[in-house]
């Protein structure tokens, strides 16, 4: 019973049908914020969202059951069952954060999803060189935000004003976000040189270092992806191999 059931648990039609569901149930939530919507057809959409959740229950119940120990043993089947356990609290008045973390259902559809859990674990795998990254933009951003604090901070005290200020300042120019005209040009307005200290600011953590971080993320999801055709070859070569064998087994037989 377990066997069988684990078999239809893992096909197409399964796994589809439950994107189905979350990306329907992701619509409803979507109606819940529309005072319109729910004017009109709220306990219809309250209704539909409790039947939902009872798929969800019902297919992690499923799982559970067909592939018991080892239901613990998946990152991801832990992850669904945060995210369904989420949903299962009550919201009321002083749980409506809660609530409001029902959307969070719709990541189930990255554990469903092979492609998406292809990139999510390519993330993951990369983010061990992305902490050495995280470090030096770190050091960068700290020695920068003691230098302007120290250099603008009596004239632009807004923005350089603490070391807390000015290190969310220059994460703001990293962004590119109004960097020119909204911070720098102001700056250079009163301190001409200040552009020997943003130009190469930007260079660094905006075109070297995030591109970095790209290139790990670009580089893991690759290694990820060539491991999985690389199983893929290897489940192949072996059935092509039993194939064999039982035909030369038939032969010999006839023999």
């Amino acid at each position: 019973m377990r066997q069988w059931l684990e078999t239809r648990l893992e096909t197409a039609l399964v796994r589809n049908t439950i994107i189905g569901v979350i990306l329907f149930n992701a619509a409803l939530l979507g109606l819940e914020t529309s005072e319109s919507a729910m004017d009109r057809a709220g306990p219809a959409i309250i209704l539909l969202d409790r039947l939902c959740l009872a798929i969800f229950v019902a297919e992690l119940s499923a799982k559970l059951f067909a592939y018991g120990g080892r239901f613990f043993r998946s990152g991801w089947n832990l992850f669904d069952a945060i995210i369904v356990g989420i949903a299962l609290v009550p919201g009321g008045q002083g749980l409506s954060v809660l609530r409001a973390l029902r959307i969070l259902r719709v990541l189930r559809v990255i554990s469903v999803a092979p492609r998406l859990r292809r990139v999510v674990e390519g993330f993951i795998s990369a983010l061990p060189g992305m902490a050495s990254v995280f470090l030096l933009m770190g050091i960068i951003f700290y020695i920068g935000a003691v230098m302007t604090t120290k250099l603008f901070g009596d004239s632009f005290p807004e923005w350089f004003g603490t070391l807390g200020r000015s290190l969310y300042t220059l994460f703001q120019i990293m962004t590119l976000e109004s960097w020119s005209m909204g911070i720098v040009r102001p700056v250079l307005d009163v301190y001409p040189y200040a552009w020997a200290f943003f130009v190469p600011f930007i260079l660094v953590t905006t075109f070297a270092v995030v591109n970095l971080v790209v290139g790990l993320i670009v580089n893991s999801m690759q290694d990820a992806h060539s491991e999985e055709e690389t199983a893929q070859t290897v489940t192949y070569r072996d059935e092509v191999l039993e194939r064999l064998k039982a035909i030369e087994a038939r032969l010999d037989d006839r023999s």
